[in-house]
């Protein structure tokens, strides 16, 4: 097949164009090329899709697929605009993030959307701060267009895996292989869910769902499991003999301990009312051939790439040693 991915050389992109170049594709990558290089095997054009349909120049005759995952509405109105007439299949990479409500424990591809972001004189504003979510039910809402025998829309939560660079994930395996104890948690956070996809699942699904024409809209997800499963398997791929020191999520809160990702943050650490955003309905997808590897390798192969990267390297995501002492020292207190 000719396919080509709206993207290429980061994290969930970069593992489409692995795989589909692995099975065999003529593969395209479009990006601006300031993330990292190609992979080897594509073609690479450089172009800041920012710059309206002209980023889309030279880049003419027949697709057999398009894949994209792109954030921004106006990108997506852009290429559809360049390259609809010329594709037979998009696929668009969406979030669960476009749901309106995450209190559902099960909810499936029929909840509720947010409202998508609207354009004005027919053209869309970049997406603010809290307003992803909205971007993205836009972004599906512009692929609809080119019909249901088209279009495949992609929903996944947490995506984790070798390469990720958001820590939102590895965070965890890397604090437990430094073996300092105690390791701060949320109270309990054992018992709240947790639901990641590794990003090598996810990226087969993208190239298969290509390979067979797969349309509709799928929630594309991992296994629910508890947080505390979760760390338990990786204190045992760490070797982690510690202990774990649990604190109240309010005095969490009010010490300015992030929820979910970001700087001096828990991972996966999430406020009550999202009870059921870690337990999405994935059966559609499993029905139409998602394959999932177990959370255990998703875990071991993501702490060699830790380890590889530097278990103490700066993060994006989690709490650094300095802030993590601090807070173990003031729950002593009170």
């Amino acid at each position: 097949m000719r396919i080509l991915i709206l993207g290429g050389t980061v994290f969930l992109s970069r593992e489409v164009a692995r795989q589909a170049v692995a099975r065999g594709h003529d593969v395209t990558c479009l990006a601006r090329g300031t993330s990292g290089p190609p992979v080897t095997g594509a073609a690479f054009v450089t172009a800041d899709r920012d710059t309206g349909i002209s980023a889309y120049a030279g880049l003419e005759g027949d697709w057999d697929a398009v894949i994209d995952v792109a954030r921004k509405p106006q990108q997506v109105q852009d290429a559809l605009l360049a390259l609809s007439g010329s594709s037979s299949h998009w696929s668009f990479v969406s979030s669960a993030s476009v749901y309106a409500a995450n209190d559902t424990p099960g909810a499936d591809e029929t909840a509720e959307r947010l409202a998508p972001m609207a354009a004005v004189d027919g053209r869309y504003t970049d997406p603010a701060d809290g307003e992803y979510g909205q971007a993205k039910a836009a972004c599906e809402d512009l692929v609809r267009g080119l019909g249901p025998a088209n279009v495949l829309v992609t929903r996944p939560g947490l995506i984790a895996g070798p390469e990720d660079d958001s820590d939102r994930f590895g965070y965890w395996p890397a604090r437990l292989a430094q073996e300092r104890s105690p390791v701060l948690i949320p109270a309990m956070a054992a018992e709240s869910m947790t639901q990641t996809i590794d990003v090598r699942d996810l990226a087969l699904w993208l190239v298969t769902g290509a390979e067979e024409s797969r349309t509709g809209s799928f929630n594309v997800m991992g296994p629910s499991v508890p947080f505390g499963e979760l760390l338990a398997l990786a204190a045992d791929a760490a070797g982690f003999h510690g202990s774990f020191r649990s604190a109240d999520p309010q005095w969490l809160h009010e010490q300015g301990v992030a929820y979910w990702a970001g700087n001096e943050s828990l991972p996966l650490w999430l406020p009550e009312e999202y009870g059921g955003f870690c337990t999405r309905s994935t059966e559609a997808a499993l029905n139409a051939g998602l394959m999932l590897r177990p959370v255990e390798q998703t875990v071991r192969d993501v702490l060699d790439d830790e380890q590889e990267r530097g278990i103490y390297r700066e993060r994006k995501s989690g709490l650094s040693t300095a802030r993590e002492t601090v807070l173990l020292a003031a729950l002593d207190v009170a």
